[in-house]
């Protein structure tokens, strides 16, 4: 892949001219050329499209020459928490008056005011000039089905990489964004400590309301030479709450593991409820109702 520009330091025009009539060369997008061979199955009317997902990033860094960085799900892919699928275009933003515009279906250049490639705005990652995450998330919500919506927010506090604070002042800096509320909403979840569907799920349903204490999340245990987190606590009634994932439910390694977590924390007088995610999705009611009978029963 080579830039006309790049190209002209080396050869001279009419090299370059040659190489693309004899179909050496295939023009992707303007002024940049990838070598024919990248395009096995033949040249069609949108070749970007048809390069492998880096190739088609490098072409779009090389048509923006400096002026352009990742940004929505393409930057969630270069940071890491999402991998694009196919047929999903790149995406960039770049200064109001950069003169690059988009390339549909597969280039969408966002035209923004006061954004410079260049710190505070723009950082390098795995050597690409990328928004920053936070921003990144906020963009691609919209642009997700509603079902993917959740997980690339999740994932990216989960593994440390944003918190939900820097998340909320990012949702604050777009006050016209598409659904907007609801990623408010899952914001302030992560912000209480929920830290997977499932706990956002039990947080809004089940273990919060009348009756129910305040239940603390994600809370450090130390028992011995071993640090566990406890998903909810009650501090007075000294019971965690366990919610066990679909994906776990039934995994014989994962039951053994759990099991020899209970008894660490029973010996310092904790008590393990756990409710699988199938009670929990499918009878609310009836696990809040146990879940506060167990309570009172912990009360002196």
């Amino acid at each position: 892949m080579v830039s006309r520009a790049r190209a002209l330091e080396v050869v001279p025009p009419w090299t370059l001219r040659q190489a693309y009539r004899s179909g050496a060369l295939c023009r992707v997008l303007p002024a940049v050329y990838v070598d024919r061979q990248l395009l096995p199955g033949g040249v069609p009317d949108s070749p970007l499209g048809a390069l492998a997902p880096e190739v088609a990033r490098r072409a779009v860094l090389a048509y923006a020459d400096g002026r352009a960085a990742f940004s929505s799900l393409t930057a969630l892919e270069v940071h890491g928490v999402r991998r694009q699928r196919p047929g999903e275009p790149v995406h960039v933003d770049v200064p109001a008056m950069a003169g690059l515009r988009s390339r549909p279906p597969h280039l969408v250049v966002r035209h923004r005011t006061r954004f410079m490639v260049e710190p505070p705005c723009v950082m390098v990652r795995r050597g690409v000039p990328v928004i920053r995450l936070e921003e990144a998330l906020v963009q691609s919500w919209p642009l997700l089905p509603e079902a993917d919506r959740t997980g690339p927010v999740i994932r990216a506090v989960n593994d440390g990489m944003t918190t939900p604070h820097r998340l909320g002042g990012a949702v604050a800096s777009a006050p016209k964004l598409t659904g907007r509320g609801p990623l408010s909403a899952l914001v302030d979840r992560l912000g209480a400590g929920c830290r997977s569907a499932l706990e956002i799920w039990g947080h809004d349903r089940v273990f919060t309301g009348p009756g129910m204490p305040i239940l603390r999340r994600q809370v450090r245990v130390r028992v011995g030479t071993r640090t566990m987190y406890l998903d909810l606590f009650a501090e007075r009634e000294r019971v965690d709450i366990e919610l066990d994932g679909a994906a776990s439910h039934g995994d014989p390694r994962q039951r053994e593991i759990d099991l020899r977590r209970d008894a660490l924390l029973a010996t310092v007088g904790i008590l393990v409820v756990r409710f699988a995610h199938r009670r929990l999705v499918c009878e609310p009611d009836e696990v809040r109702r146990e879940t506060l009978a167990i309570l009172a029963s912990r009360r002196p």
